[in-house]
């Protein structure tokens, strides 16, 4: 049991990141459910996230919820996904100030808030994982430049295409008539799906072209997009496809036997 306490003590302090804010939220719930007067705000905004808080750290807690769950594990922390940490925080802060008298001492108290809200956090734009935006979609402009490419004109059918896992994440945010034949389920190693597509393209060091293309064929991808260091047993143009561009690092190859079954069946609008 005192393990899995610990494992519950390790996720919380994980999930809050900086050790002030659960006790600023643990004085905001103390604060509210002693001076305030409506109980069902006492009760939502100052016993409730005790009990959550409480609750989250009981061994029993954690083994229900993962007899629960399928790998419940992972996802543990999401239980204090229920506590609306900086709405308590935030109507304990006003409710503190508006109750002092004088305006020279809600103007006093509203200035150590902002000390407290200050020296509680760090500058996000100093954070390592924070860059400048490079356009107004705030996705790599590569992204863009390689959608553009394949992307149907007004009044076209949707393309389906294949892509390399670290531009998956963006394509959808950016053109939803891009379809893929695998998404972000793929791509997160605590999920175990199995994709045609993604085990012949992603998975070998060297790509078996006749796999990938009895994959991608099976599920009508019209674009395979490669990076320009992606080794391939056999050069895809000999395999019978077209090179329509070269974008930055990405070769974007064209099916032509894909485009003359989406122009046979109808469902695809040729692009010249």
């Amino acid at each position: 049991m005192y393990g899995i306490f610990m494992e519950c003590w390790v996720s919380l302090k994980l999930y809050f990141g900086n050790p002030i804010l659960p006790i600023i939220l643990l004085a905001s719930a103390v604060y509210l459910i002693i001076f305030e007067k409506d109980v069902r705000k006492k009760i939502i905004l100052g016993v409730l996230p005790i009990v959550i808080l409480a609750g989250f750290l009981l061994p029993i807690t954690k083994i229900v919820y993962v007899a629960a769950f399928d790998d419940g594990s992972d996802t543990y922390y999401r239980i204090l996904w229920l506590i609306p940490m900086y709405l308590v925080i935030g109507y304990a802060a006003c409710k503190l100030i508006f109750s002092l008298g004088s305006k020279v001492k809600q103007r006093v108290a509203l200035v150590a808030v902002l000390v407290v809200v200050v020296l509680s956090g760090s500058l996000v734009y100093f954070n390592q994982y924070m860059s400048v935006a490079e356009n107004m979609y705030h996705i790599p402009q590569y992204v863009i430049d390689v959608c553009d490419v394949i992307a149907p004109k007004e009044g076209e059918q949707r393309v389906r295409a294949v892509f390399p896992s670290e531009l998956v994440h963006f394509v959808r945010q950016y053109d939803t008539d891009i379809l893929m034949p695998y998404g972000r389920e793929m791509l997160a190693t605590q999920w175990d799906y199995y994709n045609a597509v993604y085990d012949a393209y992603e998975k070998p060091e060297v790509i078996n072209a006749k796999d990938l293309l009895e994959a991608t064929r099976q599920t009508k991808c019209l674009y395979i997009v490669l990076r320009t260091d992606r080794k391939v047993d056999v050069n895809l143009i000999t395999m019978g496809l077209k090179l329509v561009d070269t974008v930055g690092d990405y070769l974007i190859y064209l099916d032509p036997e894909v485009q003359e079954w989406y122009d046979e069946h109808g469902v695809y609008i040729t692009t010249s």
